[in-house]
């Protein structure tokens, strides 16, 4: 199990496979972790070992995972995206790709918003967002499932410090991708390639949003995910686009 530590924060992660970068990291909200792998809609680690230097990491204070840190209540997407690139540091990597499954949709653009000039492309898979029909989808998950696990075994956190930090991970900004604003996606030119999806957490609203205001994205067929043959035809679409803004 290789870690980076930087001061108190502690990284699992692991890689696999060589070639250009790319950093994905599994869906699960809060709770997203190496071993959350198997449960995904496919496993960007085993399919795209052949063509790329894969790296993943357990999240920050995710449960079941062995990162660990402060709850970062002041900048909560700004520290995923600090341990993200710190990772990068310590392995050397100066650019690479990104694919986020579901939370990892807002960690693409922090991370684009934090170094335009160190993500090259980016994969948003089945990512999550505002929805108007259900506002609170993660902040609930966050609190009723995430939150009160991550207080049974850190005394230093309490439900009082797990409110506001949920709070200022989805409702400071409670539109589009909860970590940067519209303005910022017209303004991205970063190439993006959004997988949608459909749920109370994945919005497809938000995704469909990003497609029609960042200049060089382009969304997937939708639904993809259901049929075998498309979901195939998909993956090959990733592996394309990924080859193609290759440097």
């Amino acid at each position: 199990m290789p870690f980076y530590t930087k001061g108190d924060v502690r990284i699992h992660y692991e890689e696999v496979g060589s070639g250009f970068p790319l950093l994905v990291t599994p869906g699960g909200g809060l709770n997203s972790v190496i071993s959350g792998w198997s449960n995904q809609v496919f496993n960007a680690m085993e399919v795209f070992k052949d063509d790329f230097r894969c790296i993943t990491m357990d999240q920050r204070n995710a449960n079941g995972g062995e990162s660990t840190g402060p709850v970062q209540v002041n900048d909560p997407w700004g520290a995923f995206a600090d341990d993200q690139l710190g990772l990068m540091d310590h392995l050397g990597i100066d650019k690479f790709f990104f694919m986020g499954y579901c939370i990892g949709g807002p960690f693409a653009m922090k991370l684009i918003e934090r170094a335009p000039e160190r993500v090259v492309a980016a994969v948003l898979c089945q990512p999550v967002g505002h929805a108007s029909a259900t506002p609170d989808s993660m902040y609930d998950s966050g609190h009723d499932l995430w939150g009160p696990e991550l207080c049974a075994h850190r005394p230093d956190v309490t439900m009082e410090i797990v409110e506001q930090y949920l709070h200022n991970l989805y409702r400071v900004q409670p539109d589009f991708m909860y970590c940067v604003s519209r303005d910022f996606a017209r303004s991205c030119q970063t190439p993006l390639l959004v997988m949608p999806d459909d749920t109370p957490s994945h919005s497809l609203e938000a995704a469909m949003a990003m497609v029609a205001l960042a200049p060089k994205a382009e969304a997937t067929a939708y639904p993809w995910k259901e049929d075998e043959g498309m979901m195939a035809q998909t993956i090959e679409q990733v592996r394309t686009f990924l080859h193609s803004n290759q440097p």
